[in-house]
């Protein structure tokens, strides 16, 4: 190829080029191609060929070159295999194989599909072909233009085609155009059919058909269409009508205007409601001005917005109920002056609760709670969060709002609002007089859970001591959290006297002294780890406890020993009877019934009386509860003497005592926390 064009470089033939340049395509050397189009001088072609650089395919380049050159096969082939669909499209409508276009337009080339049935459509109707032109121009989406444009000097046909077509805006064009030639009934009907309104309206208007153009409105409530005939109204001086038909178009400046000029003061104030801020601000300036209607006017300043303006009012108009009103509305972005003087306001008539809630918006929390706290305004959970102040990185606010909740707790204590009070006293940070505020409730559950979160020794023994004040022996839990909470308080003294107490309501009231030595046990060990400052009373605590332990074990130990070695066991239960203030560690009763038991199985009733008379001497009470009502029945039954001397005798015995399901609470719940705490 280079051998050639050197041989050929001097002849001026065209031919010959066009040979060279044809020669180009099938060795798709086109820098060659464009010095052969130059020698040629086809212009056109080197312009084409130029412009095709900018396409990445070789052979759609080259293609270009074909199609310059008439070679049409050759272009079609080149534009197949690189697959430039759009260009082969393109090639097929400059040569006029349109179904050959249409078909690779809807399978390879669909975003050029409506811009090929356009062309098509033109070629159509150069060729006069005006039915299928109209198919392709609808296949384009362009007949809105197109077909009128193409059938206007057609005006029969272009009707026809107009009302078998259901498109609203081709028909709303040709009733447009039959209104411009004075077809003033036909074009009725189109715009019905094309259902604008607003052009039904203004037609009916113009032929001074108001009632239709009314019916039309108030049927369809077209607001265009209403606007359109409220202004024919008002430009025919009939206000009411036109006030009407602005109003169902929302255009309510207008009718505002309308009520005003012509002093229908019944209508204006709906539609001031009804209306934009201006509107409302319009109206209320005009009643202001108006004797007696002031109260209508503070009612559009309050609904505009104008707060400062509608207070001003009421207050120079002295509306108090307006006042009211406008202060349920108030926020913390009013004005502080315009709360103050509402605040005043409701001082002055002695609504204090408004007066307070005013003065909590406007953040003057201090005067808010000395209100409350001289007039007795009873504090809510929402007015109490409305006094509490915002959270601040400010130190000096940040000690205020301290301060602050610590006022609204004291005035919640003195309303006996105590969980209120635990809140607020909480918020500031003392918890101390929190857990005070809420052991004056009284709420056992809520002291519980309070002690459990605030981890403080001090609520710990708080918490515990008001537990004490319960009825604990008959409640497992409630024990268990009275030594839990006195172990995690570090208050083992304290805990030591509760032990103490477990240990007396089972010799009492269950006479179990096996669970009553566990008991004084575990109330020796808090005594001997406490850390008293009263060294001696803490060592006297301890002697006590260790001998009161000492004899108490005598007795158990008497008690078990008492099958095997009977006679042993009642000797050291009478060498027990000799101890100083055995009653305090060991009730005589149970040292007495348990002699008097023995002596009475012996047979020995006179023995067993005489300890009997002796205990009698010796306690008041009831001794049926430590001896069985078979056994004094028996003793008193074989000495012949009546069973009603002495003290009263009670029907429960010593044994039914024992069965008594109670009788383990107690002593479950201290071996749970001798578990847990050991």
């Amino acid at each position: 190829m280079d051998e050639a064009f050197k041989s050929i470089k001097l002849i001026k033939s065209e031919s010959v080029w066009e040979n060279m340049a044809k020669m180009c395509v099938k060795s798709r050397r086109l820098d060659v191609a464009s010095v052969c189009l130059g020698n040629m001088g086809h212009a056109r072609g080197a312009k084409a060929l130029r412009e095709a650089s900018k396409y990445q395919e070789l052979d759609a380049r080259v293609a270009v070159l074909a199609i310059q050159l008439g070679l049409l096969d050759d272009a079609e082939r080149l534009l197949k295999s690189c697959k430039r669909y759009d260009l082969l499209n393109e090639l097929y409508q400059a040569n006029g194989q349109w179904d050959k276009a249409i078909a690779v337009a809807e399978s390879n080339d669909r975003i050029h599909l409506r811009s090929c049935h356009y062309n098509y459509a033109k070629h159509l109707e150069e060729k006069g072909d005006l039915n299928s032109a109209i198919s392709y121009f609808e296949r384009s989406d362009t007949q809105k233009f197109e077909v009128p444009r193409m059938l206007f000097d057609e005006p029969q046909d272009l009707e026809k085609y107009i009302l078998k077509s259901k498109d609203r805006s081709l028909r709303k064009w040709w009733a447009q155009y039959l209104e411009s030639t004075g077809e003033m009934e036909t074009s009725l009907q189109f715009y019905e059919s094309a259902q604008d309104f607003l052009s039904l309206v203004r037609v009916y208007c113009y032929c001074g058909n108001l009632d239709k153009a009314a019916e039309i409105c108030n049927d369809t409530g077209d607001r265009a269409a209403c606007y359109q005939l409220a202004r024919t109204y008002e430009n025919q001086d009939q206000p009411k009508e036109s006030i009407h038909f602005y109003t169902r178009a929302q255009a309510y400046g207008n009718a505002i205007r309308l009520c005003r000029e012509h002093e229908m003061d019944d209508q204006l104030m709906n539609l001031a409601l009804l209306g934009k801020t201006e509107d409302m601000l319009e109206a209320a300036k005009y009643y202001e001005k108006k004797p007696g209607c002031q109260d209508k006017a503070v009612m559009l300043y309050h609904k505009s917005g104008s707060f400062s303006k509608a207070l001003d009012l009421a207050f120079e108009t002295k509306q108090f109920g307006a006042l009211q009103v406008i202060s349920e509305s108030l926020t913390s972005n009013t004005d502080p002056e315009v709360l103050k003087r509402c605040a005043q306001f409701f001082l002055d008539n002695g609504q204090f609760d408004r007066a307070v809630d005013l003065l909590a918006i406007g953040k003057k929390y201090i005067d808010a709670l000395k209100l409350c706290n001289d007039q007795n305004v009873m504090l809510t959970e929402e007015l109490v969060e409305k006094l509490t102040p915002e959270k601040s990185d400010d130190k000096d606010s940040e000690s205020d709002r301290m301060r602050i909740l610590e006022a609204i707790a004291t005035v919640c204590m003195n309303q006996r609002q105590y969980h209120l009070a635990t809140k607020k006293y909480t918020q500031a940070g003392n918890r101390i007089k929190g857990m005070k505020a809420l052991l004056k409730s009284g709420d056992t559950e809520k002291i519980t859970f309070y002690a459990g979160v605030s981890r403080q020794k001090e609520i710990y023994v708080m918490a515990a001591n008001y537990l004490q004040s319960l009825d604990w022996t008959k409640n497992p839990k409630v024990m268990k959290d009275i030594i839990s909470f006195y172990t995690k308080g570090r208050a083992l003294d304290s805990l030591a006297s509760f032990y103490e107490s477990c240990a007396q309501a089972e010799i009492d009231e269950y006479q179990n002294y096996e669970k009553a030595l566990g008991a004084l046990g575990e109330a020796a060990k808090s005594i001997s780890n406490a850390k008293m400052s009263n060294t001696t009373l803490q060592e006297e605590r301890l002697a006590a406890l260790k001998h009161k332990i000492t004899l108490i074990k005598k007795f158990v130990n008497a008690k078990r020993s008492y099958e095997d070695s009977p006679e042993e066991a009642i000797k050291l239960c009478q060498i027990l009877l000799e101890e100083p203030d055995i009653d305090s560690s060991v009730r005589l009763g149970n040292l007495y019934g348990f002699i008097i038991e023995h002596f009475h199985r012996k047979g020995n009733f006179n023995m067993a009386y005489n300890l009997l008379q002796e205990l009698r001497s010796k306690t008041s009470v009831n001794i049926g509860h430590y001896i069985s009502m078979a056994t004094l029945e028996s003793i008193h039954q074989h000495l012949n003497i009546p069973l009603g001397r002495g003290p009263a005798v009670d029907n429960k015995s010593v044994d039914q005592f024992q069965e008594d399901d109670e009788g383990d609470i107690v002593g479950e719940a201290i071996e749970e926390e001798v578990d847990d705490f050991d």
